[in-house]
């Protein structure tokens, strides 16, 4: 993608809003500008943390696929603590005793 752009007196440039939401760059990202006789390269600084930002959805990278199990029981397990934190322990116990005497 090539956008013509300008430079103002102060040195700065504006990166078109095209380029930067495809890119996925916000404000306080880090930028890496190289420079030669006939040319500069501009690329964002991405961290090598797996938590990252991408099409404003937090995601993380395990390098791995994970299973479906795996994703159903961290799930779980992250509802149970949300559920903790908000209901309190007896609310959830409650909860719980009420799922298990439907089933059965």
């Amino acid at each position: 993608m090539a956008i013509k752009t300008t430079i103002d007196r102060a040195g700065r440039v504006v990166l078109p809003k095209p380029v930067r939401d495809n890119l996925q760059l916000e404000p306080g990202d880090y930028l890496c500008v190289e420079g030669n006789e006939n040319e500069i390269v501009i690329r964002p600084l991405r961290a090598t943390v797996p938590l990252q930002k991408k099409q404003g959805i937090w995601t993380f990278g395990s390098g791995e696929p994970l299973s479906l199990e795996q994703s159903n029981q961290t799930l779980q397990q992250v509802r149970r603590e949300r559920d903790l934190k908000v209901l309190g322990s007896s609310a959830v116990i409650a909860s719980r005793r009420s799922k298990k005497a439907k089933t059965t």
